[in-house]
């Protein structure tokens, strides 16, 4: 496997990292076990963040006893210096380690700099020069914060959503990361489970050296499948490009991403990034998930909509949230009426 240095920082990772999002929804020793069946296999770069529930702390159970041979990014969504400096404390503690590799500001509305009013950047500065935080990062859905964050050196890592489902302005960020020498990690990889060929989202993220693809697991049949790729990665060729274009051709246009930035702003209280997506879902992912009674109040939900333009305005994408959820609403009835074949 191909051995990824995030820019300055020059920590070195395998081309595999561990999402520990999704770990939070298992028990302690389920996601113990994952965590430590990675390490074996070769992980050594694990993501998670203060807002991910119990995710530190399962990681500090798990790995605390090979801290020294592993490296991990979490997030704070602190809003100021000292909220900044009460939750690198206690991301030390569940963790259980005395210093984060990548300490994140974990998407903020705006790039953080000194002297901005907030001393989001000065608190972390400190923190680093205490020996607490190695590496200060910055994750984001905006092209422009994005954009701003590389230009303003005063970050090392980005982490950003990367998959072969990116657009060509993607593609250009990535690629100023790498000539700003700044590392650069692959939020949702696998597009939010979207994307369901992980050897085809593996294939095309292994095109670009620099970047670090973080895969969200929570089963460990999904583990065992990026663990296969340490010994046989897949390879761009001809079958799975035709599934890359195939998936390309059918996500073509405006689709939520998931990114949550539109919740849980909603007065209606609606869960959009599922429901605005609900097309995609329903057809990429068993149906049975979604065509309970759980997706179907889901999407009844959808109904008190009152088109105010909240989600609108908070979208970094700009999508028409409302117009997305009607489309998705109607589809889906139609979908359960018979009307239409999945």
């Amino acid at each position: 496997m191909k051995t990824v240095v995030l820019g300055s920082t020059k920590i070195q990772s395998g081309k595999n990292a561990f999402g520990a999002l999704p770990i939070q929804r298992v028990d302690k020793e389920t996601a113990a076990r994952l965590l430590k069946k990675a390490y074996a296999a070769g992980f050594t770069f694990f993501d998670t963040a203060i807002g991910y529930s119990d995710s530190e702390e399962k990681i500090g159970y798990a790995l605390s006893d090979v801290r020294d041979k592993i490296h991990i990014a979490t997030k704070t969504m602190a809003k100021n210096g000292e909220d900044l400096w009460k939750n690198l404390e206690t991301s030390l503690s569940r963790l259980q380690t005395s210093y984060i590799d990548i300490y994140q500001f974990h998407n903020p509305p705006f790039c953080p700099k000194p002297n901005d009013g907030t001393g989001l950047y000065e608190a972390a500065l400190k923190a680093k020069a205490q020996g607490l935080i190695k590496h200060i990062g910055i994750t984001n859905h905006s092209l422009k914060i994005a954009h701003e964050a590389i230009d303003s050196g005063l970050y090392e890592t980005l982490q950003f959503p990367f998959n072969y489902l990116a657009s060509d302005t993607d593609i250009e960020l990535v690629d100023k990361c790498a000539k700003h020498d700044m590392g650069f990690l692959c939020m949702k990889a696998l597009s939010g489970g979207l994307i369901t060929n992980a050897k085809a989202a593996y294939a095309w993220l292994d095109q670009y050296d620099h970047a670090l693809p973080i895969w969200g697991i929570q089963r460990e049949r999904e583990l065992n499948e990026f663990i296969s790729f340490m010994d046989n990665p897949p390879t761009l060729n001809d079958k799975i490009r035709e599934t890359i274009d195939w998936d390309r051709q059918q996500l073509a246009g405006d689709f939520c991403r998931a990114c949550g930035y539109c919740m849980p702003t909603c007065p209606a209280q609606i869960e959009i990034s599922t429901a605005a997506r609900m097309a995609q879902l329903i057809r990429r992912s068993p149906s049975s998930n979604w065509l309970g009674e759980r997706g179907q109040k889901l999407m009844e939900k959808t109904k008190e909509c009152i088109e105010c333009g909240v989600c609108k305005s908070h979208c970094p994408y700009g999508l028409d949230t409302p117009a997305l959820l009607k489309k998705n609403y109607e589809d889906y009835q139609n979908i359960l009426a018979g009307k239409v074949k999945i």
